[in-house]
């Protein structure tokens, strides 16, 4: 797989660069696993424990992480993720009805957006919506959560692009 190296080193080390910088890293190397793969492959589900776990599948729900995130918690906007009560996964599911491309542009566009919203923002801002049991968190705490999540679900698209076609690293 050949891509454009994403540095992880931060160009300052206040928290709002290094969590921004580790994130954009994050969102970055999930792209690089999926640059190449051949469409039919990115919709494959290869692990029999989890029929929703594609590619395609795991692009779109790091899109509607941030999404619930950024727009439902911090900034106490509407849901209106696909997801329901009924279908939880259903962002993992529709996923293979869209091009893996038009998945990742939308995700890097909708990144660029919270790039935006994130360097308006005090990291010390609390979210306008609390979490389970009501707790409350600030926009430092949703950065660092995503890092986490995206860096979490970069491990499984390591795992099917391996399994898919043998392309390993980044």
């Amino acid at each position: 797989m050949t891509t454009t190296r994403i540095n992880d080193t931060p160009p300052a080390w206040d928290d709002r660069t290094q969590l921004t910088t580790f994130l954009d890293y994050a969102r970055g190397t999930a792209r690089a696993k999926c640059e190449g793969v051949f469409e039919e492959n990115a919709r494959k589900a290869l692990l029999p424990g989890s029929p929703l776990m594609t590619m395609s599948g795991l692009i779109n729900h790091l899109r509607w992480v941030e999404y619930y995130w950024f727009q439902v918690i911090f900034l106490g906007e509407e849901d209106l993720a696909p997801m329901t009560d009924e279908d939880p996964d259903r962002e993992m599911r529709i996923a293979v009805d869209f091009p893996i491309a038009q998945l990742l542009d939308e995700y890097e566009e909708q990144s660029a957006r919270y790039r935006e919203l994130v360097a308006g923002s005090d990291l010390d801002t609390k979210a306008q919506r609390t979490i389970r049991d009501g707790v409350p968190v600030d926009l430092r705490w949703i950065l660092h959560h995503l890092v986490e999540e995206t860096a979490r679900h970069n491990g499984h698209l390591d795992i099917l692009r391996e399994l898919l076609d043998g392309a390993t690293g980044y």
